[in-house]
């Protein structure tokens, strides 16, 4: 028999399902941006052989692009995340609510709609077409077809 939950219970399953752990060390589980957005300095600037900076100019620049890449992102992110997110919340929840109470019924509706038409046109089917083509299978069931090759 299913135990019966005390309402503490009930109230904490419920808290859990909104507010769940966050990963913040694998903040990409998914690996939803696993090749979009993984750039290197090395992916973006590169000296053939033969055609070398100063190894100076070059490590600066590596760190330069490296911190620059990082402190730019942070500050993005800690600028326009928080409303970016209450956005893209709003958006979600749009679609959802879209789909759960408008596409869903539509489409519930219609296929109950259509069971009576497909009922009606198998009924017209099998009355008309049905014999047409038993009678005309009769007919060709004694055709016999013969291939000879004739030097």
């Amino acid at each position: 028999m299913a135990e019966k939950q005390t309402p503490l219970e009930e109230r904490i399953i419920i808290k859990d399902l909104h507010t769940k752990e966050i990963d913040l060390v694998n903040r990409d589980p998914k690996h939803i941006n696993e090749d979009v957005v993984k750039v290197d300095f090395e992916d973006v600037i590169a000296e053939p052989v033969g055609t070398y900076s100063f190894d100076g100019v070059w490590k600066t620049s590596y760190t330069t692009f490296t911190v620059s890449k990082y402190w730019c992102y942070r500050l993005l992110s800690a600028i326009l995340g928080i409303p970016l997110a209450v956005i893209w919340g709003f958006l979600f929840a749009l679609i959802s609510f879209c789909h759960i109470w408008a596409v869903v019924p539509c489409i519930k509706s219609y296929l109950i709609e259509i069971q009576c038409v497909s009922r009606i046109y198998s009924l017209c089917i099998h009355t008309f077409c049905d014999p047409f083509f038993e009678a005309l299978s009769k007919i060709c069931s004694n055709v016999r077809v013969a291939l000879r090759k004739e030097f």
